[in-house]
């Protein structure tokens, strides 16, 4: 088998590009990958000449442009096929590399995908999704906020995505999938909740009825399924659940634990709780190719974890897989 390559968006993400390229070449170093950075020219050359990279295969693809903060992700990506989230999704489109990853504006990155790799038939928007809760670290969730506006048939779509996740990075034979609601009896919830319930009955998939919050860090399902507002909220009071208590923890225990032992411990709390941040990202599920994303305060720990993540996905056929599981799960679909 040739060597997995990834192209890198060196541009994205809070703490681009030094950390970005830093991830790149530990990448390089750790995984047996080919790292093709993709950026600005000036930016790009000072950090990697900080980095020790002889004999790695990294290489670096310029980028002429750039988005800005405050552009609108769509505009942005049109405007500018030169960008490097745009730049480094054609690479992946024209067979230069096996994958991409970004760190950067998941609007951008959204576009980027839908524009050159396209969805997978049947699917009308990428989807974000993984398993970001250490309490749960089996549980798959999704749409994590890729789709804020969803309609009840796509959580079968969710669902199926899910399953062929769990099974890829989880080792799950038949995956459990719960529909997340305000109660675990059947017939709870507003009419979304509801019909979505009667779609994923009949889907065929390994449907175990509705979960409520509380269930997800208990792991009563290996994948749990909601709109994109309501799962990005989710993310977003974990994170700030995991801020909070590591701040809590760092008052609290400060005269009780030597220095080292009280930071370690307030930063294992945190990576429990606070999605992504220990873990890495994964790939944007429903997209025709494979398109890393990860959070846009990642460091170079999770970049490498990224990059890891989307080697196993191209090992193992993920975006196959998913292509088979979706045509099989289209056919108990009302429209199809």
């Amino acid at each position: 088998m040739s060597k997995f390559k990834i192209t890198i968006d060196a541009m994205g993400g809070d703490y681009a590009p030094s950390e970005i390229i830093k991830g790149a070449v530990e990448g390089a170093k750790e995984l047996d990958i080919e790292a093709i950075i993709v950026g600005l020219k000036e930016p790009v050359e000072v950090e990697l000449a900080k980095l020790d990279t002889a004999g790695l295969p990294v290489s670096v693809v310029e980028a002429t442009q750039q988005i800005a903060d405050g552009e609108a992700p769509a505009i942005a990506v049109m405007r500018k096929p030169n960008s490097s989230v745009a730049l480094a999704t054609r690479l992946v489109k024209e067979g230069k590399a096996d994958a991409t990853l970004s760190a950067g504006s998941t609007g951008a990155c959204m576009v980027s995908a839908f524009q050159y790799l396209g969805t997978l038939p049947g699917i009308e928007r990428p989807v974000a999704g993984g398993a970001f809760f250490r309490l749960a670290p089996d549980t798959v969730i999704l749409d994590l906020g890729a789709n804020v506006g969803c309609q009840p048939y796509q959580t079968v779509e969710f669902a199926a995505i899910g399953s062929v996740y769990a099974k890829t990075f989880h080792g799950v034979d038949n995956p459990t999938i719960g529909l997340l609601n305000v109660g675990a009896e059947e017939g709870k919830g507003n009419d979304f909740s509801k019909e979505a319930y009667n779609l994923l009955k009949n889907s065929g998939l390994n449907f175990i009825g509705n979960v409520e919050g509380l269930d997800i860090p208990a792991g009563k399902a290996n994948v749990v399924v909601t709109d994109g507002f309501v799962g990005n909220i989710l993310t977003k009071f974990c994170e700030g659940i995991g801020q909070s208590m590591m701040g809590w923890f760092l008052k609290e225990m400060k005269d009780k634990l030597s220095p080292e032992d009280l930071q370690s411990t307030a930063n294992k709390i945190y990576g429990i709780l606070s999605p992504g941040m220990s873990m890495g990202g994964g790939p944007l599920l429903g997209v025709d190719g494979l398109f890393g994303i990860t959070h846009g305060r990642s460091k170079a720990q999770q970049i490498v974890g990224t990059i890891k993540q989307m080697k196993h996905a191209w090992e193992t056929g993920f975006i196959n897989n998913l292509r088979a599981e979706l045509a099989k799960i289209k056919k108990t679909l009302p429209d199809s």
